[in-house]
Parts: C-alpha cells; sequence; structure tokens
C-alpha cells in the first residue's frame, strides 16, 4: 500500500531557491529560521505525517466522526491521541507570537509543513486550520481581557478554534445572517447572550480537547441591515474561570453533523446557539464591524485551503506513481517487441498523466510557497515601500492560490483515478478517497467564483490593473531573458512563457475597463481569468525554477538527475499546458457576451 513521503528535495529548493528562505530569515524577528534549523523543522514535520496522520487517513474516511446522543461527537480510532501528540509537539503555535506561547517562525516555514499535514491527512488537518485563523483574529482584533484568557490555551493547541459564519437561509450571502446577539443583563463583564443556528462549522464539536473556542457572526439590536450591521463575538463552549480553569457549560449545542462526500473524519457541525436561555459571548473588537474582523481569518484561512490543494495533489500523485511503477500490463508501443508486458509507467499516456499531475502539483507549490514569503515580508520587511509592495502582490494572489490550487487539484485526483484504471474506482486503493477529499476544496472559505469575482474587483480593477500589470512585467522579463538564454533547454520554455504573459495582459487590459461598463460580462469570464492568472504564475515559477537549476547544473553543484528533472517539467508545462492560455484569454476578451445570451426559459 502506498504511503506518504513529504517530497523534501523539491520542497528545500523551492523554498531556498524561489521563495528565498534565506532572505526570510533575515527579516525582524525570524532570525531564528536558520536553513539548518528550519530543515530539521521540516524533517519532524515529514515523520509526523508519515509515521502518525497519513497511517489514520483511511480509517478516518472508514470510521467517520459520529455524532453522539447528547450532542457529543466521537471521532474516528487514532485520531484523538493524534491531536494529542501533534499539540505537545508544538505544531499548533508554529508562526504565532511568543508572548502567547508560539514559536513565532515565519509563514513560509508553516506553508511547507502545512503542505505535509493536508498531504498525509486532510480531514485531521483541518482542525489546526480553522484554530490558525481564530487565533490570528483575536491577537488583531481581541481585547486584552480576551488575549490574556483564551490565546495562550489556542496556540497551545489545548483549546481549538472555529469560524462561525454560515446560516441555512444565509449561505455565502453573509449580509442575511440572523444570529442575534443582545446585552447581557450583567453590565460588569460586557458579555452578550447569543441566539441562532450556524451550519457548515469544521471541527464544531470534537473529543480532542475540553474547550473549543467559537468566533461567531451575528447582529446586535440596534445593528443596520446588511454587511455593516454584523458583529464578531467570542463564544466558548465551557465558561472560563479567572484562574484559567472550565467552569459551567455554555448554551451552544451541536444538534447534528453532516452526511458528506469526503473529509468524513472532520465533523462538520450544525451548532444551535441559546436554545436554552442564550449561548455567552463576548464582543471581539468594535460593534458592528464584525465582517472585517472575519477577514482575517478568512483570508488566512483561504492561503490554507489554496494548500490543501497542494497537499492532496501531491498525495494523489505519489499513491498513482507507485501504482504505475507496480501495475504490469501489456505491451507498452515502441519498447523492445521480445518484453512481452511492462508496467504501465511505460506507456505514453501513463506518462503523460503523471507529469501533467507532477508539473501541476510543483507549479501550485512554487505559487503557494512564493506567497507564503511574500506575507513574511509584507509582515516584516524593514522598509515601509517593500512592505506595500509584498502586500500588493499576496493580495492579488491569494485568490489565485485559492481558487486555482483547489480547481487544479480536482483535475490531478481525476489522472490520480485515472492511473489506476478500474482499481482506482475501487475504495480499497485510496485513490479514490483523494477524489472525494478534495472536491469540498473549491467550495469552502469562498467558492471559486467568489475567490474569481474578488480577482475581477478588488485585486484588479480597482487600481486600474497596476499590480496585475506590474506581475506581468515580471513574468515577460524572465520570458526574454529564458528565450535569448545560451542554454538551448531553456529557449522554448521563454517562448510559451512570453506568449502566456501576453495572453493574460490582453485579459487584464479587458477585465479593467469591462468591470466598470459591462459589469455582467466580466463576472461571467472572472473564473476563466482566475485560471488563466494561475496556469501563466504556476509557468513563471516552474520556469524561474529551471533557470536556477540550469545555473546548479552549469556550477556542477548538486543533485543533477534531480535539476534535469525540473528543467524537463518545466518545459512539459510550458509546452503542453501553457497554450491554454491562449485559449483562455480569448474565451475571456471574446466569449463573455455569450454565456450571458440564454433567456431564463431557454435553459
Amino acid at each position: 500500500m502506498s504511503t506518504y513521503r513529504a517530497p523534501m528535495q523539491e520542497i528545500k529548493f523551492v523554498m531556498n531557491e524561489l521563495a528565498g528562505l534565506e532572505q526570510v530569515a533575515k527579516l525582524p524577528g525570524y532570525e531564528d529560521a536558520t536553513t539548518d534549523t528550519v530543515a530539521a523543522i521540516l524533517e519532524e514535520a515529514s515523520k509526523f505525517a508519515s509515521e502518525v496522520l497519513d497511517p489514520l487517513n483511511a480509517v478516518g474516511d472508514r470510521e467517520g466522526a459520529t455524532w453522539q446522543e447528547g450532542g457529543s461527537v466521537k471521532t474516528p480510532t487514532g485520531f484523538k491521541d493524534a491531536y494529542r501528540r501533534f499539540a505537545e509537539n508544538g505544531w499548533n503555535g508554529l508562526t504565532k507570537n511568543p508572548e502567547h506561547g508560539g514559536q513565532g517562525l515565519p509563514q513560509l516555514v508553516a506553508t511547507a509543513v502545512e503542505e505535509m499535514w493536508h498531504g498525509a491527512n486532510m480531514a485531521f488537518a483541518l482542525c489546526p486550520l480553522l484554530t490558525q485563523g481564530a487565533i490570528e483574529a483575536l491577537e488583531l482584533c481581541g481585547s486584552d481581557k480576551l488575549k490574556s484568557t483564551f490565546l495562550s490555551k489556542m496556540v497551545e493547541g489545548v483549546w481549538t478554534g472555529t469560524m462561525n459564519l454560515t446560516e441555512s437561509q444565509a449561505g455565502s450571502d453573509l449580509a442575511a445572517v440572523r444570529t442575534r446577539a443582545v446585552p447581557s443583563s450583567d453590565k460588569h463583564d460586557g458579555s452578550y447572550k447569543l441566539f441562532g443556528q450556524k451550519i457548515f462549522i469544521t471541527y464544531g464539536e470534537q473529543d480532542y480537547t475540553d474547550n473549543i473556542i467559537h468566533l461567531v457572526l451575528a447582529r446586535t439590536p440596534t445593528a443596520p441591515e446588511g454587511v455593516k450591521g454584523i458583529s464578531l463575538f467570542l463564544v466558548p463552549k465551557f465558561m472560563v474561570n479567572d484562574d484559567g480553569s472550565l467552569a459551567a457549560r455554555n448554551d451552544v449545542h451541536c444538534v447534528s453533523i453532516e452526511h458528506k462526500l469526503g473529509i468524513h473524519a472532520s465533523p462538520t457541525a450544525v451548532l444551535a446557539y441559546g436554545d436554552h436561555g442564550g449561548a455567552v459571548g463576548y464582543l471581539v473588537g468594535e460593534e458592528n464591524r464584525g465582517l472585517e474582523y472575519m477577514f482575517i481569518m478568512m483570508n488566512l484561512a483561504r492561503f490554507s485551503v489554496g494548500i490543501e490543494g497542494v497537499g492532496i495533489a501531491e498525495r494523489s500523485y505519489q499513491r498513482a506513481l507507485d501504482y504505475a511503477r507496480d501495475r504490469v500490463q501489456g505491451r507498452a508501443p515502441g519498447l523492445d517487441k521480445t518484453v512481452p508486458t511492462a508496467t504501465i509507467l511505460q506507456h505514453p499516456d501513463v506518462r503523460r498523466m503523471l507529469l501533467t499531475m507532477k508539473a501541476q502539483t510543483e507549479a501550485m507549490r512554487a505559487l503557494a510557497y512564493v506567497t507564503g514569503a511574500a506575507i513574511d515580508n509584507a509582515h516584516r520587511h524593514p522598509d515601509a515601500d517593500a512592505r506595500k509592495r509584498h502586500q500588493a502582490f499576496v493580495e492579488l494572489m491569494i485568490p489565485i492560490v485559492k481558487g486555482w490550487s483547489t480547481e487544479i487539484a480536482q483535475e490531478v485526483t481525476y489522472l490520480g483515478v485515472q492511473v489506476h484504471g478500474g482499481m482506482g474506482f475501487i475504495e480499497e486503493t485510496g485513490a479514490a478517497q483523494h477524489y472525494r477529499d478534495a472536491r469540498i476544496t473549491t467550495i469552502y472559505e469562498g467558492t471559486t467564483a467568489i475567490q474569481a469575482n474578488d480577482l475581477i474587483g478588488r485585486k484588479t480593477a480597482r487600481d486600474g490593473g497596476a499590480v496585475a500589470r506590474s506581475v506581468i512585467s515580471e513574468i515577460s522579463a524572465l520570458a526574454t531573458a529564458m528565450s535569448g538564454d545560451a542554454n538551448d533547454a531553456l529557449v522554448p520554455i521563454g517562448n510559451e512563457l512570453q506568449g502566456a504573459a501576453a495572453a493574460l495582459a490582453s485579459a487584464v487590459d479587458w477585465v479593467v475597463p469591462a468591470y466598470g461598463k459591462s459589469s455582467r460580462a466580466a463576472h461571467a469570464a472572472s473564473v476563466p481569468y482566475l485560471r488563466l492568472w494561475g496556469l501563466v504564475a504556476g509557468g513563471w515559477q516552474l520556469a524561474r525554477g529551471a533557470q536556477v537549476a540550469a545555473r546548479l547544473l552549469a556550477e556542477n553543484n548538486g543533485d543533477a538527475t534531480f535539476y534535469r528533472g525540473k528543467i524537463a517539467t518545466a518545459r512539459f508545462y510550458a509546452e503542453c499546458l501553457l497554450p491554454q492560455a491562449a485559449a483562455l484569454a480569448r474565451a475571456i476578451t471574446v466569449g463573455s457576451e455569450s454565456v450571458l445570451a440564454l433567456s431564463d426559459a431557454q435553459f
């Protein structure tokens, strides 16, 4: 049976050569993130992923989380103990403020570690993912009292956190949130009583920890209608005494969990607030600014969901590759006819599928890690202008990392099933689980269309395309340099990247005016626009990697087989995948009106 192996050589190459770990480690506060220290962290994370999380992945899929009478949830065999070990080893506080017990490491390091968690066991990794976002929101917006009461336990992983947005009548339309928050009669503690129901709450109930800290969107009695009237509240499962010990159970209860296509080990809860007199909650920040605060959690969660796409794509690729190396079937075309049979790895179309999986996964990884490093620079770079530039890049990339990576994960896990042939349809091989688990990633934390609408509006049209065009100019400059390179292996990569960059530029030139003059057409083109961005930006990062690999080969510095593979993979991506850029650009600039051509009755 295939087991997860963190792709350490690839991860280190991307971190060091593309994302610039050495430079990130020079940022104020990150001096401890030396190459040796980070390498040791990655090795330990790899062991935990392979030895603890991966063996539980199929168990979690088979058993699932189960709701118990009385509102508790039982997680699958081994998961509770794995979480205990996860917290005891300090993984929950990797990037968090040392003042609250965290290790204060860069987001770039956490990005690589998160990929391992998601690759080994995505359902398990969802719990700490949500806790990270809750911690971030409290660190930036919570009062000193809330921080002192809750943060250290959350950073330690002794308590977990959730994000409570969705209601049955609201879906993604948060303006329709109806959960009520009524000021408590006890004026001394400034608490509120919450009444309502939230759905789709990941790890809203679990048996890992004694307490769960829910961050909940709700409306106060004087709140205006719409998104401007939403506030954010902290609602603990158990109340907390002044000495930090747990007190009475709060009036928030899990009334059911969902039966889902995938991620069976991750309980998706329906939470009822206030059925027995009101759930005690505390205002986070200022009243009516809840949506603004929640987006602190949301942006970090969206980036992490993009990492989920990378992780599960890598796992699907590994499983398919292991199977292709072992499975003997038929005579491969063009091979020595004296060999009656061959492994399916020798069949050209299987190689095409595997190389597509490999190239897309490496492109996603590189783009995500580079974005992770930009997050670090946006937070810590000593130069204000540099922080601003990095933040602009991060804001452009977040919807792409989330939307494109999760969409491509669907394609990669689909191919993973296909490589297995009929056995891919059989659950015992494990290929189908990756396909099912990946499916939610394009939906939660904002569907692909929501990411794409953000990309065309706030991230492209709002500044007239300035940031988008500056990134494209970087891509074009690299492409021009590679097209004229003395190394013949780089020239075709540069040529294809140049054409793809031009296609992307034409799409930006269309989106900017269309967003204001023909909004429906612009929105009709938004998802192809996001896919075009991901396709080209991923090719850009692979091309950068190929350029580095060529230099290291010329210097006779390192693993020549690995470096040649980097160049060959980048060339495959450039010649077999980047040509899609021209078609996507045409669909955006010419075809958007046709999306709107049918009347309602004609559907």
